[in-house]
């Protein structure tokens, strides 16, 4: 090999992941910062260059969206041949797949695991043959010990059936998704049950290799956990059912490390820290009321979303208003974001981003079916990222993937040894069930996440926030039992049907449009004020407007208003009847394109295509209720 050749940037390690043959079956087991993802992406650059696998060929699925927009990213700057092999995650892929086999499924409606099982059906049933079969030489699968459940059984049907060569990478001591499996025996099962199964089945034919050194600690005090690794990992893959013992020893290496209080000096250090820093915390309720602390402190952020929380950016409703034909070309997609600002680096990776959403493999773009991917929920990734931030707050599942310059763990506290129970009026009460070791592959996996700084904090005061039942929000609650004090407010939550101005409240909807592409910013404050006492429609809230510095910016999703009904409900007899008059504390996430009613776009002189600007709310809010006469009181006996 000459000097320039990309092999040379390779350990011993990578090098002998990287120059397997297309047929060869590897398992890779790597750690924490070892480089894994440029090894795959030198792994399909010699695929592609070396063993003639054309991209088509190559099928390459990951679990997160933000690890599919990092291998596109680095393949299109670093992946020579590779550039053209696209990655996907489990759920796009399987609902790709769903589309060309039983396309009038009604697949785009139904659940993420709804899709992955009928994908795996597909495949079992002979259904996928024709579209995979011949077609299918190499599959590369990231972050294998998050396959779980349904994705496991997809996968394994899917190397079983079609028998191509592999390389699946992973590392049993990062596995963290066993609470997404409902049944808690079949949980504790289900951890390092792909690699069980993957060398039960091909046997001597796997070739199994190790990535073992770390590029990613620079200092002794961000390597912290990394000794650890090696007994999680023995211990996930054999099954054994661990005690709180290594879970306590990694707190007590956290607890070595500086500790950074919520207070003035802390507030200064987080908001004044140059490189990339990222608050850690065990659960998003925690997450939630951090990032309150931070912006009553005045230290902007960005507070991370789910995996799973897709948003249109801002520029393409710029976009579909400047477009006025059909078809959208390359040329015409250089000239509008231009106009609109966009740095000329992102135009390639943006322009490959839309004609992946338009599905139908034209060097142009269809804005018709480019309006329906974004209507349903379904741009590619890459367009779909939140923007960067030097600061970052996060759940450990959040953060898992991403890596910082520095690292505040928020301290999860010691786990409950054994069965835990509680006294409460003569009845015995039992706990949640805790996954000791998944909860210790947990901390492993955030405290893993700094190249130079790991520090440590206590957790913030939760009293009476908890999960609110039933719904996928936090909730603020009192020991009043019938007291509601505040809710989590998040993607989908502001009316996307209607553009703001139309609906609600009357407003010059064009001016609120101009208002929220030069007013709106990340971390702004707004109020959401309930515009009449009592709701006029069963089972939802009353209407509330969003309120940004005395100007209506948007109103109330009915989804929203949903589950405020239900979060306000006490009983099955109950109807609420006192509705907050006023939600504080929420801030905008950003504000982003939504699809809704072209004839309501068209009546607003905001285009035919019925695309617009929507803000994106985010934080734990609070209730702030009407004055009450002083004799009239609540009825406890609901």
């Amino acid at each position: 090999m000459n000097a320039s050749d990309p092999l040379d940037e390779l350990t011993d390690e990578q090098r002998a992941v990287v120059e397997q043959p297309a047929d060869a079956q590897v398992l890779v087991t790597a750690g924490p910062g070892a480089g894994k993802t440029h090894t795959l992406i030198r792994r399909l650059d010699f695929l592609v260059s070396e063993e003639e696998v054309g991209p088509g060929e190559i099928l390459v699925l990951t679990f997160s969206r933000a690890a599919v927009r990092e291998l596109r990213a680095r393949t299109i700057t670093h992946g020579g041949s590779a550039r053209h092999v696209r990655a996907q995650t489990f759920d796009s892929w399987a609902l790709d797949l769903l589309m060309k086999v039983d396309a009038g499924g009604g697949w785009e409606e139904r659940s993420f695991d709804a899709r992955i099982e009928g994908a795996r059906r597909a495949i079992e049933d002979g259904l996928a043959e024709e579209e995979l079969g011949g077609d299918l030489v190499h599959v590369v699968i990231d972050e294998v010990q998050d396959l779980v459940g349904p994705r496991r059984e997809m996968v394994e049907v899917l190397l079983d059936e079609f028998d191509p060569g592999f390389t699946v990478v992973g590392d049993p001591a990062q596995s963290i998704y066993g609470f997404t499996v409902p049944d808690v025996e079949q949980r504790a099962q289900e951890t390092g049950r792909f690699f069980t199964w993957v060398r039960r089945t091909f046997g001597e034919d796997l070739i199994e290799l190790r990535l073992t050194s770390n590029f990613r600690a620079c200092t002794a005090e961000s390597g912290l956990a990394l000794p650890h690794g090696p007994e999680l990992r023995r211990d996930a893959e054999s099954g054994r059912v661990a005690g709180p013992g290594i879970h306590e020893e990694l707190r007590g290496s956290l607890r070595t490390t500086l500790s950074l209080d919520m207070d003035e000096f802390g507030f200064l250090s987080l908001g004044s820290h140059e490189g990339t820093t990222a608050v850690l915390c065990r659960t998003n309720g925690q997450a939630l009321l951090l990032s309150g602390s931070l912006w009553q402190g005045g230290v902007h952020h960005r507070l991370q979303r789910s995996a799973r929380d897709r948003g249109a950016p801002a520029w393409l409703a710029f976009l579909f208003r400047k477009v006025d034909g059909s078809i959208l070309t390359r040329s015409r997609f250089e000239e509008v974001v231009s106009a609109y600002g966009l740095p000329v680096d992102e135009v390639e990776p943006l322009w490959l981003g839309l004609r992946r959403s338009a599905r139908d493999g034209a060097r142009n773009v269809d804005m018709g079916r480019l309006r329906t991917a974004m209507a349903l929920g379904r741009l590619a990734d890459e367009l779909t990222a939140q923007p960067p931030a030097s600061l970052v707050v996060s759940s450990f599942h959040r953060a898992k993937g991403l890596e910082f310059d520095r690292v505040v763990v928020v301290d999860p506290g010691s786990l409950p040894v054994g069965e835990q129970k509680s006294e409460k009026g003569g009845r015995k009460k039992r706990e949640r069930h805790v996954d000791v070791a998944e909860e210790a592959r947990l901390l492993y996996v955030a405290m893993t996440r700094p190249r130079q700084e790991l520090l440590h904090m206590d957790p913030p005061e939760q009293y009476f926030v908890r999960s609110a039942p039933g719904l996928d929000r936090w909730g603020r609650y009192s020991f009043r039992r019938w007291a509601r004090l505040g809710l989590e407010l998040h993607a989908g939550d502001v009316c996307t049907e209607f553009p703001a101005g139309t609906h609600g409240f009357t407003e010059d909807p064009q001016k609120v449009q101009e208002y929220l592409a030069t007013g709106v910013r990340q971390g702004d404050e707004v109020r959401l004020e309930r515009l009449l006492p009592d709701s006029d429609e069963p089972g939802r809230s009353p209407h509330y407007v969003v309120v940004h510095q005395e100007r209506p910016i948007g109103m109330l999703s009915d989804r929203l208003r949903s589950d405020l009904y239900h979060f306000m409900k006490l009983g099955p007899s109950y109807e609420p009847r006192n509705w907050p008059c006023l939600l504080s504390g929420v801030r905008i996430d950003s504000v982003e394109a939504s699809a809704g009613s072209e004839a309501a776009g068209l009546r607003a002189g905001l285009g035919s295509r019925g695309v617009w600007l929507t803000p994106r709310l985010t934080g734990l809010s609070t209730f702030e209720y009407d004055p009450k006469p002083e004799e009239e009181n609540h009825d406890d006996s609901t």
